[in-house]
């Protein structure tokens, strides 16, 4: 780093961070302020990064997450976006002192492994949540197996997802599904829309249970299965573990982290 702040002229001066890189979510907004900090503090270009920070809302901050995912590099986000509940506040000035004081929190990402009608089989991984979805106007059929134990002959519902701790805040929330503390080592399963059995709302998982989702009448009743943003149509089998061979680092302000959050999201009404 050279420098802080302005000059006894009231110059700006660069305050060069060594081994950053900033990626923006395209917005005008986040655009303008990505190239005003690339030119303060420098970037190094998004592959040679040690440390990123995503400016942009948390969609930006998932993508980043997973192109990073497994590399070691820390991501600092600032929120350009509308919740931007895993990003900070943006402030321009400041940024070398607030990244050395930034709080580390590791999160380790599900594995969903599927096997399609058409005979094909796919991974991909999820940091907030493997989801099940009914892809017509029909609900799904799905049989849920942890541990290779049927816990659930048959679920008829809209759909079914397995959520991490830090997706549990996401889209289980508004499933009606438990908020997991962050650093807990538990998973939350929950049904979208059930219809049959009718009260049942999900259960909570160890992190190190299988759980496998078996698909019926896929033909009559097709099923689309999504990993955060990747998605495979017609599936007949899924299976969903935690890959603790895989991480990825958020950054947070101090007081700020995942966990004070997760915190104060149950107690919001």
């Amino acid at each position: 780093m050279l420098g802080s702040g302005l000059d006894d002229r009231g110059r700006a001066v660069t305050e060069r961070i060594e081994g950053l890189s900033f990626v923006s979510s395209g917005t005008p907004e986040a655009d303008g302020a990505a190239a005003m900090l690339r030119e303060r503090y420098g970037d190094c270009g998004f592959d040679s990064a040690r440390l990123v920070v995503a400016l942009g809302g948390d969609g930006l901050m998932l993508q980043t997450l997973h192109r990073k995912m497994g590399m070691g590099v820390p991501v600092y986000g600032m929120n350009f976006g509308s919740v931007g509940f895993l990003m900070n506040d943006f402030a321009a000035d400041g940024l070398p002192a607030r990244l050395a004081a930034a709080k580390p929190t590791d999160i380790y990402p599900l594995e969903m492994h599927v096997h399609l009608a058409d005979g094909s089989e796919h991974t991909a991984l999820a940091l907030n949540e493997v989801s099940l979805f009914r892809a017509t106007y029909q609900a799904v059929k799905v049989q849920i197996l942890v541990d290779d134990h049927v816990r659930l002959d048959e679920l008829i519902c809209d759909g079914v997802l397995l959520a991490t701790p830090a997706g549990s805040t996401a889209y289980n929330l508004s499933a009606h599904g438990p908020i997991l503390p962050i650093d807990a080592p538990l998973l939350a399963l929950t049904p979208i829309s059930p219809f049959r059995p009718r009260r049942w709302r999900g259960a909570i998982l160890n992190n190190r249970a299988v759980v496998k989702f078996l698909t019926r009448e896929a033909d009559k009743r097709p099923v689309s299965a999504v990993a955060d943003n990747v998605e495979f149509q017609r599936v007949l089998e899924v299976t969903v573990r935690e890959n603790r061979n895989q991480k990825v680092t958020l950054l947070f302000d101090p007081g700020t982290g995942l966990e004070e959050r997760v915190l104060t999201e149950q107690f919001r009404y």
